[in-house]
């Protein structure tokens, strides 16, 4: 599976605000706070106007490197969301908040989505009762995530089981910490979402 593998903290730098790729990390280790120009030998001249065309491909990106997903898959989503009855800019931030890595993430399994999407892959997850491993998957409301018996020995998630009632879940999970189990609630509304994106400019980008 395609991924990209570089430092996140360039990501961040490019983007110009925090996107918290490395979770916690985030809070106290944080190059951006200390290099805020954008990455390369040139950055200074970098701060010019910005078109149209630039803001809405920013946006994009911005929104590309939140949820980890390449291009091609970013654009599947989109077309996912243009299809679907309601705003496409909600539909699409709803989209990709329902991945399954992401809803492993929003449930507190992980501290990063690039983390939960490791857990993923490596199989630790549960869905409905059946092994999934599939970071994209589309979770539906009512849909149980839940860490498989077999992985609930691993050092990992003895570590982190004491922790996980007092980590802050999203509105429109159900957490069960006694099983290291989650329930998806709901779709969530946008303004359950602590994203900083304006997504109109990725419907603009899309509809050049």
């Amino acid at each position: 599976m395609a991924r990209y593998t570089g430092p996140v903290c360039k990501l961040c730098r490019r983007e110009g605000v925090k996107l918290f790729l490395k979770g916690d990390k985030c809070f106290t280790k944080c190059t951006l706070e200390k290099r805020p120009m954008p990455p390369g030998q040139h950055s200074q001249r970098r701060n010019r106007k910005v078109s149209d065309y630039g803001l809405q491909l920013r946006e994009k990106q911005k929104a590309r490197r939140i949820y980890g997903v390449l291009e091609r898959q970013f654009r599947r989503h989109f077309a996912l969301a243009e299809s679907r009855p309601g705003v496409t800019g909600e539909n699409l931030l709803q989209e990709l908040e329902m991945r399954f890595d992401n809803c492993v993430y929003r449930l507190g399994f992980a501290d990063s989505r690039k983390q939960a999407r490791q857990l993923v892959r490596h199989g630790h997850f549960d869905m409905n009762g059946h092994k999934t491993d599939i970071p994209s998957y589309i979770c539906k409301p009512g849909d149980e995530i839940k860490v498989r018996d077999t992985s609930k020995g691993n050092e990992y998630f003895q570590a982190i089981q004491p922790s996980l009632a007092r980590k802050q879940i999203a509105p429109w999970v159900e957490l069960n910490t006694a099983n290291m189990s989650g329930r998806i609630a709901r779709i969530p509304g946008r303004d359950e979402l602590d994203i900083s994106l304006n997504e109109n400019l990725i419907v603009e980008y899309y509809s050049r």
